[in-house]
Parts: structure tokens; C-alpha cells; sequence
């Protein structure tokens, strides 16, 4: 008799076919394609090649392997991250200097919001195509704008206005446009969109000289480790994720390090290029690595697109390169 998993898990990884769920319920428990016989392999359409950063990686994770449990992937990711980040302190590769509790206990709220994002973010992700994420994802930028308009008071120039009005004309389109429709992919969409805004905002507002922005993101992890530690029980994912088929297999295991690995590399190279490039100049690159993942994920994901969905990326394109030409030319 064959070792297989029920009809209904079958139908919920990737890797089975419907074919023969009618023979299942007839007695035969063999799916046209075991797990336990073939791991999902990066394939034309789907995944494959070198990913343009972790975010391709954590997608294939999330997305083509079904492993949704973010208390865990999350509190995985982060305590990488903290894990080479400290080992990195040690050998005095980086700088890190934690000497104020009040500084810390102080920052203790964007750490918060930094679990919010990177949560809400694996939700996301695990739905939502990479590029309708990174449009949802770029009309943060709306929240820190309004909250300096209309709350100090600043002086905003008009095509900053016009950016922040394309950015969130595409965010609120996008889910009227998709035919790829999920309500939940983008309720966490927007979620994170607030934890990021709020988390900028903050940002903005708190800046003490003591803690750079390695200090910050030390904390971030481990205050992320701790708390993603403490809720993965409570949210039923310590014990549901021990049936997921494929935890016993190392190309799982291989994309959860790379995605771990990837990740903090990212982090770092994107904390030293901010440090030693003008505000101008790191909104250029950032929005260089957003295009060419944007344009890459469909060589590697699933994903399908109509004129107005690929209208409303454009114009959230649009709003991105009127936000780096303010900020290069300080308007």
C-alpha cells in the first residue's frame, strides 16, 4: 500500500495534479506526483536562474513551496540576520555601539513596527506577484509625505505632491485592475504599507546621534527574534508546520539559508551604500534593484497581467521616478 499524504493535502502543495484525486477517494492514495519522489524544481515560468535579490528567494519559499507560517520564516530570517550581525560585531567587520538603554527602550516602538512589516510582508508575498507587491509597497512614501504636509507643516514641493498622488492612484487601482485578485494577499498588502509608513515616520521624527543604523537594525532582529519566538506557538505554527511535506527535504533547507543569508547581505550592503551616498543618490539605486526585480519575477514566477493592471505598475513607476528626481535634485 503506498505512503502518500490525504487527498486534501495533496491538492494544496505544488507538485500535484487533480488527475487522480477520484482515484484517492476510491482507495488509491498515490498522487501523480509524490513529494517524497520529486522536489519542485525552478523551471521556465515559475522560478529559475539566480534571483536578483532575497526577496526572489523568500518568494519561493513562501509562494511555490507553501510554507505560510511567517512567525517561523520570519523569526528564522531575522535571527540570521542578527546571528551574522553580531558574529560580524565580534571580528570587528562592523560597528555597533549599544551603550544607552534609554536609546534602546526608546526605538523598542520601531522594532515593533519593523515585526509588522516583515510579517505582514511574508502574508503579502506569499499571494501577491512581486511587482503588484512593490507598488503597494512604494505608496508608503504617500504616508511620510501627508504626515509632513499636513502635520509639520513643511513646505512640500509640487512634484513631490504629483509623486505621492501616483503612487497611491496605483496602489488603490491595482486591486480594482487584478485579475489575479486575492483579498487577503492585499489586505496584508496594505498592512505593511502602514507598519512601513508609520515605521519611516517614526524614523523620521526620532534621531538620536547615539544609534546608526546598525544599532537600529541590531534590535530590530533581536527584539524580532524574541517576539516572532513567542507568538509562533500561540499562532498555531510551531506544531502545523511539522506537516508541512516538504520540511525534511534539502532543497527547502537550501532556500530557507539562502534566503537567510541573502537577506542580511542585502541589509548590510544597503545600510554601508546609504551611509557613503547622498539621500539622492540611494533613492537611484533603490529604485534601479525595485526595477530589475520587478522585471525579472515573471521569468521566475507565475503571473498574469492586463492592460490595466500593467497600466497601473507603469504609472506607480511613474511616481517612483518623480520621488528619486526630488530627492537628487533636493525639491
Amino acid at each position: 500500500m503506498c505512503k502518500s499524504l490525504p487527498a486534501f493535502q495533496c491538492a494544496s502543495y505544488p507538485g500535484y495534479s487533480d488527475t487522480n484525486l477520484d482515484d484517492t477517494r476510491k482507495g488509491c492514495k498515490t498522487p501523480s506526483r509524490s513529494p517524497f519522489q520529486k522536489f519542485p524544481r525552478w523551471r521556465p515560468g515559475l522560478t529559475g536562474g539566480p534571483e536578483p535579490n532575497g526577496r526572489a528567494r523568500a518568494t519561493y519559499v513562501l509562494s511555490v513551496l507553501k510554507f505560510t507560517y511567517p512567525t517561523l520564516f520570519q523569526g528564522w530570517q531575522t535571527l540570521v540576520g542578527g546571528l551574522l550581525l553580531h558574529v560580524s560585531w565580534k571580528l570587528g567587520w562592523v560597528e555597533i555601539s549599544l551603550c544607552s538603554r534609554s536609546d534602546i527602550l526608546s526605538w523598542l516602538p520601531a522594532s515593533a513596527l519593523f515585526v509588522g512589516i516583515i510579517y505582514a510582508g511574508s502574508r503579502a508575498l506569499s499571494r501577491l506577484p512581486i511587482p503588484v507587491f512593490l507598488t503597494v509597497h512604494n505608496a508608503a512614501e504617500v504616508i511620510t509625505c501627508g504626515f509632513q504636509k499636513f502635520v509639520q507643516k513643511e513646505q512640500t514641493s509640487l512634484l513631490k505632491v504629483c509623486s505621492s498622488l501616483f503612487l497611491l492612484v496605483a496602489a488603490v487601482c491595482l486591486p480594482l485592475c487584478d485579475t489575479q485578485f486575492d483579498p487577503n494577499g492585499y489586505l496584508w498588502a496594505f498592512i505593511h504599507l502602514i507598519c512601513l509608513g508609520a515605521y519611516k515616520v517614526f524614523h523620521k521624527l526620532w534621531k538620536p546621534s547615539s544609534l546608526s543604523d546598525l544599532d537600529q537594525q541590531y534590535i530590530n532582529y533581536v527584539f524580532s527574534v524574541v517576539l516572532l519566538a513567542s507568538a509562533s506557538h500561540p499562532a498555531g505554527d510551531l506544531f502545523t508546520a511539522l506537516d508541512f511535506p516538504f520540511l525534511y527535504f534539502y532543497r527547502f533547507h537550501g532556500s530557507c539559508c539562502a534566503s537567510g543569508l541573502l537577506g542580511f547581505f542585502l541589509m548590510l550592503h544597503t545600510a554601508k551604500l546609504k551611509n557613503s551616498t547622498t539621500s539622492g543618490q540611494y533613492a537611484a539605486w533603490s529604485f534601479l534593484a525595485k526595477v530589475i526585480t520587478a522585471s525579472l519575477s515573471p521569468l521566475f514566477f507565475v503571473m498574469t497581467a492586463n492592460i490595466l493592471t500593467i497600466s497601473c505598475l507603469v504609472i506607480g513607476g511613474v511616481g517612483e521616478v518623480l520621488l528619486v528626481y526630488t530627492e537628487r535634485t533636493g525639491t
